[in-house]
């Protein structure tokens, strides 16, 4: 099955795309698509691996679900388009990292600039109907991106894994711990952050202390 992507990814993921599941995942979609409206739009449903090559790669975010609403997701977690007003869970990623690394709060939602600098900002289902959250889950692209999760992990190096909330937790089993670095919080969610399970985990000043450790260049949030 030919999947635009990425060079260096569809090298990865190219036994992925031939199994069977993935063939049924990729009917789902492109029927959803042709007869309800979901998001994001057909071309950035890979953004994330566009953005940020398998061999540039050096930090991984897990998100769960793409956002629902109009003009949100752009393909990356956590993420939505310029001009977009910011979630609530971006707005906490964004006064955490305020506090931490001193960064003044950005106009824009938009996390290209973070995937740009080897930042994979990875949902676990990339597609979503409009207005209805986990309406593609369970169809398959969990298989699919617990796969790329395995492949970081087996053919990278010192990649450092944020996993924030128990969803992210959960996906720690894939990551091989002696090869990689693993920082896990609480979800930056209201729910999650006001009951203190969030704010001061520090996680953006931690990921570059790390990466400089490292050798690699520091992440600019």
């Amino acid at each position: 099955m030919d999947v635009q992507m990425e060079s260096g990814w569809k090298s990865q993921l190219q036994l992925e795309f031939e199994k069977p599941y993935f063939k049924a995942l990729t009917e789902f979609v492109k029927r959803e698509y042709t007869q309800n409206r979901c998001y994001p739009k057909g071309s950035d449903i890979f953004a994330a691996f566009d953005h940020c090559p398998f061999e540039a790669t050096k930090v991984v975010i897990l998100g769960q679900d793409p956002y629902h609403g109009p003009g949100q997701a752009n393909g990356l977690c956590f993420s939505v388009a310029d001009g977009i007003p910011h979630p609530p869970s971006l707005v906490n990623i964004f006064k955490e990292i305020e506090t931490d690394v001193q960064k003044p709060y950005p106009t824009s939602g938009n996390l290209e600039r973070w995937a740009d600098q080897g930042v994979l900002l990875l949902n676990a289902t990339l597609t979503v109907r409009a207005h209805q959250a986990g309406s593609h889950q369970g169809k398959g692209w969990e298989t699919f991106t617990d796969s790329v999760i395995e492949k970081i992990s087996e053919n990278s190096e010192n990649v450092v894994f944020l996993l924030w909330g128990g969803f992210a937790k959960k996906k720690a089993k894939l990551i091989d711990g002696k090869r990689h670095r693993i920082l896990t919080s609480g979800h930056p969610s209201p729910l999650s952050a006001n009951r203190g399970y969030w704010f001061g985990n520090r996680h953006f000043s931690k990921c570059n202390k790390i990466l400089s450790a490292e050798g690699n260049k520091t992440i600019d949030w």
